[in-house]
């Protein structure tokens, strides 16, 4: 008889809503898993870079006490681009409509419009996972007191350029300008090849598992290659490895939980930890034997790092308090917002 794999990946089972909304132009495909009993919360989740809603299906489906919604970000999966503005505050110059660009500060309209939309209250969860955390954590330091606690999977903690995988970084940053210089249907083809998505996903799997592996690189071709455009791509390419989650850090209040990987491509643990002590609140935890993929290889065990830190009480500490507090403008002796 044979010998089932330690790591057999199972077969999707929660149920899934999907809704659009409509956020700057955009039509945004969002996906809600709703608990089959008592709900213990609601998280709001952020994909990450070329990714869509699929990438976190491994994590929802271990935190079933949880209702979580996750969206396609705008210009990827089933989500159309920015396109205009329906506020009329949000008008440039001259007039016209000012689109927001794909990147973190982009992407953190997409956040506050489900807010509104979805009437998600300040007790909701939010979670990001790779540039998705940079995103969520952007978000949270301008508008501190909307969501009760921020979940980072795979945090990116320094600019790609300047950590352990420059060349690897530029290596990537090569692909994606010859992506976008090359004639359209040439582009196309290089930034959608599958023997590249591939290599991609060759260095970053960690698991020997056969089942988890061909489950990974099954997920990477179906899903990878899921943007509307070479334009959209550029944009979100360009903030994935200019912004880190460092660069809000400082300003959250609210308790976060960092689950890293010790062999993670993009932020050595060393550097994870340094990210850690930059929160006023926050709880690191090292899950071994995976790199950047902790959403496919080790969601199991991520998942039950989360449903213990959510189930924890958060001190304050003095290490780390935020250096910045935003106000409103206009109010004497505060900062303006940023």
């Amino acid at each position: 008889m044979p010998v089932e794999s330690q790591n057999e990946v199972p077969p999707h089972a929660r149920r899934a809503l999907q809704s659009t909304h409509v956020v700057h132009g955009s039509r945004l495909s969002t996906w809600t898993y709703p608990t089959a009993g008592r709900c213990r919360g609601v998280i709001l989740a952020v994909h990450g870079f070329r990714g869509d809603h699929h990438g976190l299906t491994r994590v929802i489906e271990a935190l079933p006490g949880y209702t979580v919604i996750v969206p396609d970000l705008p210009g990827f999966g089933a989500s159309t681009p920015f396109s205009s503005v329906s506020r009329p505050d949000t008008q440039v110059e001259g007039g016209s409509e000012a689109t927001p660009r794909h990147d973190a500060d982009g992407y953190g309209e997409v956040i506050g419009a489900l807010r509104e939309q979805l009437g998600l209250g300040p007790e909701t969860i939010l979670l990001g996972h790779s540039f998705g955390t940079i995103v969520a954590a952007n978000y949270l330091a301008r508008h501190p007191g909307s969501f009760a606690e921020l979940l980072l999977l795979n945090p990116i903690c320094e600019p790609a350029l300047a950590g352990n995988q420059a060349l690897m970084s530029r290596a990537a940053g090569a692909y994606y300008a010859a992506g976008e210089r090359l004639p359209a249907v040439l582009g196309e083809g290089l930034l959608r090849s599958r023997l590249i998505t591939d290599a991609m996903t060759l260095a970053m799997l960690k698991s020997k598992d056969p089942a988890m592996r061909a489950y990974v690189f099954d997920q990477h071709r179906r899903y990878f290659s899921g943007f509307t455009s070479r334009s959209t791509l550029r944009e979100a390419y360009a903030s994935s490895i200019t912004e880190t989650v460092r660069d809000a850090a400082a300003r959250i209040n609210e308790p976060t939980l960092l689950v890293v990987g010790e062999q993670d491509e993009l932020g050595s643990v060393k550097a994870q930890r340094s990210l850690a002590r930059r929160f006023p609140r926050a709880s690191i935890r090292v899950i071994g034997d995976v790199g950047h993929l902790i959403h496919y290889e080790k969601a199991a065990e991520a998942a039950a790092l989360i449903e213990g830190f959510l189930a924890s009480d958060h001190p304050w500490v003095t290490r780390g308090m935020p250096r910045v507090q935003y106000r409103e403008r206009g109010v004497p002796g505060s900062q303006d917002k940023q």
